[in-house]
């Protein structure tokens, strides 16, 4: 797999679309710090460590939704692995004129856009949620 986060936001959409209220992912620290964000935010209910058939590390992600329609309407990967994509502080672009949440791999750790700009550090834009 070449991008592992890709494949966990593609397994989030998905499982809304289907109307799922959980959904399994291969575990990663990456992946653990962006769900971080996303429960921080409030676009999920939690997530737990587990492990999978064989033995593999795992997350059980639990997906949230308010009056039937999922809390997250879009989610984005913005760096890819065919290419990157870094900003400094001030040019993290706001999602949604700030209705939404952008995630920053910055150097002090994985943010939110607001959270970066605020401890006025740059990185890579993960991702984008609305």
């Amino acid at each position: 797999m070449n991008d592992p986060l890709g494949d966990m936001l593609t397994r989030i959409r998905n499982s809304q679309l289907r109307g799922k209220s959980t959904v399994s992912t291969p575990a990663s620290k990456l992946r653990v710090w962006v769900l971080d964000v996303l429960l921080d935010e409030g676009y999920i209910r939690g997530y737990e460590k587990t492990t999978d058939d064989q033995g593999h590390p795992a997350l059980e992600i639990s997906l949230k939704y308010y009056e039937g329609a999922p809390v997250i309407r879009e989610i984005k990967r913005v760096s890819k692995p065919g290419r990157r994509v870094y900003m400094g502080a001030k040019e993290i672009p706001e999602v949604r004129q700030g209705l939404g949440v952008s995630i920053v791999s910055t150097p002090k750790g994985v943010m939110s856009d607001a959270a970066a700009r605020h401890a006025n550090v740059g990185g890579e834009v993960l991702c984008t949620v609305f």
